[in-house]
């Protein structure tokens, strides 16, 4: 079943009690950036660190230059090393992997193998939430998605081409070949149990049961970082909801944001100025 974004899901959000205490509103784990894309994990970081009481932040452990920066720029977490990974995604909600990671070509001295990293990690921790984007999309074997427990992807058309030329099962490959953009989208989610969130003019959401379309933002989203932004805002609000929920109402947010920025400087916004305007047009759209 495909059909427009009711935004009266938006209510359907988690709000942080008046009584809470500190990492009861989400612990978010980010691992992404390298030497080539120092920025990306950071507006993924940026934009979480106003949505969940905790976010964590692995980069590369080389790259000594670029936790020095994170810590300067990122003064509302914790930036973790890679060696101490492993104890920070038994304790959060949700894993964001790939913003910022690079593709082999993409790979410096210093920098992990993006594949490598991903899947071992995916495979290990098959049932934590995970939301992939980035440089994990781009190298992601699609057949591990089926060992995951209801992951989020946040691809734009590139990147969901990867995963498509990456199916094993012919059946799927057959029935997907001919199919309109969202019956694709949609048979991919339900093949695989996952929540595809595919980027466009029009996103298209889709989980193992329905589909929802997206529309609104403007051509100045179409900066780089704004995607790392939306997979920030999804792997926050996936901390505390359901994982189709956060996608649609994240991806719906974003838009607006942007819309609201577009009214005040018309194009000339970057993924920066999106970020900041997130928590704005969540009060706006949540809480008024």
């Amino acid at each position: 079943m495909i059909s427009n974004f009711d935004p009266l899901k938006l209510k359907k959000l988690y709000i942080p009690p008046p009584n809470s205490h500190k990492g009861q509103n989400g612990k978010l784990l980010v691992i992404g950036g390298s030497k080539l894309f120092h920025a990306a994990s950071l507006w993924s970081l940026k934009v979480a660190s106003r949505i969940v009481d905790m976010v964590f932040y692995s980069s590369v452990p080389q790259n000594n230059q670029i936790v020095m920066e994170a810590k300067k720029e990122f003064r509302d977490g914790i930036v973790i090393p890679r060696n101490k990974i492993e104890d920070y995604i038994q304790e959060a909600d949700c894993i964001l992997i790939g913003p910022g990671l690079p593709r082999k070509k993409g790979q410096e001295a210093g920098d992990d193998d993006t594949k490598t990293l991903t899947e071992s990690l995916l495979k290990k921790y098959s049932q934590k939430k995970w939301v992939i984007d980035g440089g994990s999309l781009q190298v992601l074997d699609s057949e591990i998605l089926a060992l995951l427990k209801n992951p989020i992807l946040t691809p734009h058309s590139r990147e969901f081409e990867h995963l498509k030329l990456k199916i094993k099962n012919e059946k799927l490959k057959i029935a997907m070949q001919n199919a309109k953009l969202e019956k694709q989208v949609e048979l991919f989610s339900q093949h695989y149990n996952c929540v595809v969130l595919l980027k466009g003019p029009t996103d298209i959401v889709c989980n193992q049961k329905e589909c929802v379309l997206i529309n609104g933002g403007n051509a100045g989203m179409t900066k780089g970082g704004t995607g790392d932004v939306l997979a920030g805002l999804v792997a926050a609000l996936y901390c505390k909801n359901d994982a189709f929920l956060s996608a649609k109402c994240a991806s719906y947010i974003n838009k607006k944001a942007g819309e609201s920025l577009f009214k005040r400087v018309d194009y000339y916004f970057n993924a920066s100025d999106l970020a900041d305007e997130i928590p704005r047009a969540m009060k706006e759209l949540i809480i008024n």
